[in-house]
């Protein structure tokens, strides 16, 4: 049986704005003033002077009203009636203009495994234990529970983002929906008390971007990155994301200019995985250190039906409890999980086995829930893995099995005359494989290699409010490890720039593979799991880590394509290294390297390596392998992709369809990060998948995002089935949900829930 791929993060969503000041950093005394029904905010970037811009805005659009400026993007927020964003574009210096995004914070052991312990023997160049001790680390996040003892000696300030203060607390019941994100992420990063973080002593500054039930603005996300910069800290830590993969997106352009500043930028990768172009912003962005999901030392649940051998894989929801059942327990079948269904069910004492579809994963689980079962199995509607989430969590066990392991599930229940089956547990020790949810790259239009590493993001114990504990799966919780290496090596390495922290943990991460010792593809692991020690320890480096030599058509004739290495010599004697490019390569492809590089200790030096293509010769599709440099105490591996013809990246995703700011109207959002030919949203009966109305057509749309509204519908209350169709370069992707035409609909994480995988 496949390892299991295990858990979904505990996900919190962030919607992301802009707001502009005369300050930059005015926003910290004015919230904003509270939208209209007709307004919007937008995030203005502009190609010159940035306060000329924004008198000319102003000036064109004297309805708007000037929010936050942003010295690292050079653009503003502006807060306008919808029906002039159009007009908003034609301004001159505008340079582009996008609405604001829904993002999702991205949700010990753990430590030591990554060799934080190995490195607290060694010390500074002032002789002090290598602890963190001096270093600042930003967390952006739904603020921090400063009063938890593992968290007082390291928390040292912040700045509220929501409330527009200096108390970045979490929020806490009577505010609305509490969080706990922050504190988690925090404790993992510099916890000192009955967990120990990756860097105890690193000074954690807290900015509370996200609040009640984990909600925020791109604006409050990019202001806390400005703020952040602007207090001098060393590091920040963003463990949240949307699922843009773009890499022009505003969150990965402030990360960008964040790193320009030299402050070392680390972003969770996402939590959408297991199929490839699931990064989304920030972690597209070109300079910070993208993180994806790897699994410590764990006791991996597997399920057996008593008396057969098949074996099958879990795969736990976010905001469930682990599955960690000691005995046999009986299953029982509740279909689809819809209220009907349920009626007359005896579930109390039991799992429930129920099919993916039809109903939201959180009122699945909520039905059995009331009905007192013990855990959920949910199996999934087409082949292979998924991942989901609960929302507010429940105290129960809920897992994800394939399509396939739930047939046979049914298949063994149909045999059992009182049709009740026995379900055993059994467990078995695993760690460094790449977790199913993690998010997998490449970055879409520049096809950089993302994510860049990987560290510990299952079942990660660490910090929560009110002085508890809590464990959490997620790239949210791999991010929080990497911020606290780069701690670390900020303090081994005080002159250190952003890129060669990125390098060092880069140049020095343990290549992962799976249970048939096949290594994981690039776009999984980057250059793979983290190993702080051999960081901290690094005298050579190369960088940047991973090389992307871009696309190629079949028609484009032979090509040379060079990419420049620097090599970094950081030993206390003279070295010589070699390039030697991959050796089993396909026909149509040479390498120009230079024969040797020596370098004095602390030289540094630019080489050219050049990737010599004939296209024609090649199949279609990603081409990948590594380049080893050699001549330090270690080689160092840099991995390589490249591709041939257009890739087969999603043409569309992040669809998200809500009420209208009128009454009675709709809008929806979507992004295309190729652009496409054609462009249709199509509603169809959910029962009889019967087609009843087209909500939108367009053709030759422009890559990004695209929104729309409509005053009105002319379609009758209910839920529909919605297929989301855009056709680009001969491929053609479709997005399918269930939506809800009437008073409520259903929330963003429920249409989430039914969308085709």
């Amino acid at each position: 049986m496949n390892s299991l791929r295990t858990a979904f993060l505990l996900g919190m969503t962030l919607v992301l704005f802009v707001v502009c000041l005369p300050n930059p950093y005015a926003l910290a005394v004015e919230k904003p003033r509270q939208l209209a029904e007709d307004e919007t905010v937008v995030i203005v970037l502009t190609n010159r002077d940035l306060e000329t811009t924004i008198k000319d805005v102003e000036r064109s659009i004297p309805s708007g009203e000037l929010r936050m400026t942003f010295r690292l993007l050079n653009g503003f927020s502006f807060q306008l009636p919808e029906e002039e964003v159009e007009k908003l574009t034609t301004v001159s210096g505008v340079e582009r203009v996008d609405h604001v995004m829904t993002y999702e914070a991205t949700i010990n052991e753990s430590a030591p495994f990554i060799g934080a312990e190995q490195v607290r023997g060694m010390l500074d160049e002032e002789g002090v234990h290598l602890t963190g001790k001096g270093v600042k680390v930003a967390v952006i996040d739904t603020g921090i529970d400063y009063t938890h003892p593992d968290l007082q000696s390291s928390y040292k300030g912040g700045y509220d983002f929501v409330d527009y203060d200096d108390d970045p607390m979490e929020t806490i019941a009577s505010q609305g929906p509490p969080t706990l994100h922050g504190t988690h992420v925090s404790g993992i990063i510099a916890a000192n008390g009955q967990v120990k973080g990756v860097a105890p002593e690193a000074e954690i500054y807290a900015y509370r971007a996200l609040g009640p039930g984990g909600q925020g603005t791109t604006e409050q996300v990019i202001a806390a990155i400005e703020k952040a910069v602007e207090d001098g800290v060393d590091v920040i830590n963003l463990s949240l994301g949307n699922t843009v993969n773009g890499p022009d997106w505003p969150t990965s352009l402030a990360l960008d200019a964040a790193v320009e500043e030299g402050v070392v930028a680390v972003t969770s990768n996402g939590n959408s995985g297991p199929n490839m172009w699931t990064v989304g912003s920030p972690g597209t962005s070109k300079k910070a250190i993208s993180v994806g999901a790897s699994a410590p030392p764990l006791n991996t649940p597997y399920l057996t039906a008593f008396g057969e051998e098949n074996e099958i894989s879990l795969y736990p929801f976010s905001g469930g409890l682990p599955w960690a059942f000691k005995r046999d327990l009986p299953m029982i079948d509740v279909g689809y999980g819809t209220e009907k269904e349920w009626e007359g069910v005896d579930a109390e004492g039991k799992v429930v086995l129920i099919k993916r579809g039809m109903v939201p994963f959180t009122e699945k689980v909520m039905h059995a829930v009331a009905a007192k079962a013990r855990g959920v199995i949910i199996y999934n509607n087409t082949p292979g893995p998924f991942t989901g989430m609960i929302e507010g969590g429940v105290n129960i066990p809920v897992v994800s099995i394939t399509r396939e392991d739930g047939e046979f599930l049914l298949e063994q229940l149909e045999l059992q005359k009182n049709k009740e089956l026995t379900l055993r547990t059994i467990y078995r020790k695993e760690e460094d494989f790449v977790a199913l949810f993690s998010s997998r790259g490449p970055v879409t239009h520049t096809w950089d290699v993302k994510p860049d590493v990987v560290a510990p993001g299952v079942s990660i114990d660490s910090t929560i409010p009110n002085n508890g504990y809590l464990g959490l799966n997620g790239t949210s919780m791999a991010a929080p490890h990497v911020a606290g290496a780069a701690a670390l090596i900020k303090q081994a390495h005080p002159e250190w720039t952003p890129e060669q922290v990125k390098a060092a943990l880069m140049n020095t991460a343990k290549k992962l593979v799976d249970q048939e010792g096949v290594p994981h593809e690039i776009h999984e692991q980057g250059a793979g799991r983290i190993q702080v020690d051999k960081a901290v320890a690094a005298t050579s480096l190369v960088y940047p880590g991973a090389l992307s030599f871009g696309k190629w058509s079949k028609e484009d004739l032979r090509e040379k394509r060079p990419v420049t290495l620097t090599i970094e010599n950081h030993d206390t004697v003279k070295r010589t290294y070699h390039i030697s490019p991959p050796f089993d390569v396909p026909d149509g492809v040479e390498w120009g390297v230079p024969f040797a590089i020596t370098l004095k200790p602390g030289e540094a030096k630019e080489v050219t390596v050049e990737m010599d293509l004939m296209p024609s010769v090649l199949a279609a599709g990603i081409h990948q392998g590594e380049i080893v440099v050699q001549g330090g105490k270690e080689d160092i591996v840099v991995p390589y992709v490249f591709f041939i013809e257009e890739p087969d990246y999603p043409r569309v995703m992040a669809f998200h369809f809500e009420h209208g700011d009128k009454p009675n109207s709709y809008r929806y959002e979507l992004y295309l990060p190729g652009g496409a030919e054609e462009l249709s949203i199509d509603f169809y009966d959910p029962d009889t998948f019967e087609f009843v109305a087209t909500l939108d057509k367009k053709v030759e749309v422009p890559r990004g995002m695209l929104q729309n509204e409509f005053e009105e519908l002319d379609l009758k209350d209910g839920i529909y089935r919605v297929l989301v169709t855009a056709i680009q370069d001969g491929h053609q992707d479709t997005i399918e949900t269930f939506i809800m035409i009437g008073e409520e609909l259903l929330p963003p994480k429920a249409q989430e829930d039914e969308e085709s995988k």
